[in-house]
């Protein structure tokens, strides 16, 4: 069984990258945990730890280059980056369809799929659509879908289209993310609970050296685990704002558990049906409490809330009433482009994820009941 050392990896990179400044030591200990983690417990086959392999590589790699550029260019650490609005919810509450249909707005910047992949160079506005990374990407991701079919219905991009932060978050080896693809549970006890701080800054770091050759400057993001640390979030950007999208919970958590266990099986034949169901049970409680708390914290002026069924059935209107709620323009332009990609893209159009509670241990009364509070409170509606 192929087991990781920090040492060689970071060795590694360097030696792909001809130089060895990473830009201070904070990322180190998420690394360490990280790698301890994944040799512990994850079970990788060999294909897996091939590909456990190369996404840690590529985040080492994508750093060193990031602060090679900003090495030769520090003007970028004077950019300004403005919001930004940050697209939460649990997993499978419709945040990956709001976020599209937040990126179609002309006036929102996104962070795209092969720009979240190969940060450097900067992208420029004259090739933004043409970059050859494009289509590298795009063609890694044919290839996924080729291999696992299953993962189109469950979560389908492009190389274009917005994607979640998590490599931004993932260079300083703070991201919840990793636990989502192996079963490292000392990691994820550990990314929890540890100070987010860096990870926000390096996030920050990353968005201005994107924006410095290819603007809009008001950036629009997505990860549902955002909700574990939006202390952090708020302290790296004072200005952020929330769209905040809602569902029953017991719609949810059957997909999310579904979803963790098709791609832990990529890199390892250990199963974790028993446990992932109190696993994401416990998880995604422990958002909810800290999201409500930090909002309790602050007040409403921050969040628009949204209920997936209106993002199915009225996603222009949801929208408008969300961008009132946060004092965000909303013209003819804006409209007309978030109109023309809903009407362009269809719920369920790559297929119907199926998945069931009961096959990972939960019941509806179950999720219901942990997730209670939760749902008086924002007046889910319950299905």
């Amino acid at each position: 069984m192929t087991k990781f050392n920090s040492n060689d990896l970071i060795d590694g990179a360097i030696r792909r990258a001809g130089h060895s400044d990473f830009g201070g030591e904070s990322w180190r200990e998420g690394l360490d945990c990280l790698v301890h983690s994944l040799n512990e417990t994850a079970q990788l086959t060999q294909d897996g730890a091939n590909m456990m392999g190369y996404r840690l590589k590529r985040l080492l790699t994508n750093r060193l280059a990031i602060e090679k550029t900003y090495n030769e260019h520090p003007e970028i650490k004077d950019q300004i980056v403005q919001g930004p609005i940050f697209v939460i919810g649990l997993p499978r509450t419709g945040t990956t369809a709001l976020s599209q249909l937040v990126t179609a707005d002309p006036q929102m910047r996104s962070l795209r799929g092969w720009e979240s992949a190969r940060p450097v160079p900067p992208p420029e506005t004259a090739t933004e659509h043409s970059d050859p990374r494009i289509a590298k990407m795009q063609a890694e991701l044919d290839y996924m879908y080729a291999t696992y079919p299953k993962w189109a219905s469950m979560h389908h991009e492009s190389a274009e289209t917005a994607t979640e932060c998590q490599d931004l978050l993932g260079m300083e080896f703070k991201a919840e993310h990793f636990n989502g693809m192996a079963y490292i549970p000392a990691y994820s006890d550990w990314v929890m609970n540890c100070d987010m701080k860096s990870a926000y800054a390096y996030h920050h770091r990353v968005l201005k050296l994107l924006q410095s050759k290819c603007p809009p400057y008001l950036w629009h993001l997505k990860t549902p685990v955002h909700m574990l640390y939006l202390d952090a979030v708020v302290e790296e950007y004072p200005n952020a704002k929330f769209l905040w999208s809602h569902r029953d919970p017991a719609n949810v958590l059957g997909s999310v558990c579904s979803l963790i266990s098709y791609c832990r099986s990529w890199v390892s034949d250990r199963s974790d049906i028993a446990t992932i169901g109190n696993e994401q049970l416990n998880i995604w409680t422990e958002a909810i409490r800290r999201a409500v708390a930090f909002r309790d914290r602050v007040g409403d002026e921050r969040f628009a809330d949204l209920s997936l069924a209106d993002i199915q059935t009225d996603p222009l209107s949801a929208i408008n009433r969300a961008y009132a709620q946060l004092g965000i323009p909303f013209d003819d332009r804006s409209k007309t482009a978030i109109q023309k990609w809903a009407d362009g893209h269809k719920h369920g159009s790559h297929g119907k994820h199926v998945s069931h509670l009961e096959d990972f241990g939960l019941t509806e009364d179950q999720v219901r009941t942990a997730f209670g509070s939760y749902t008086r409170r924002f007046e889910v509606l319950l299905s």
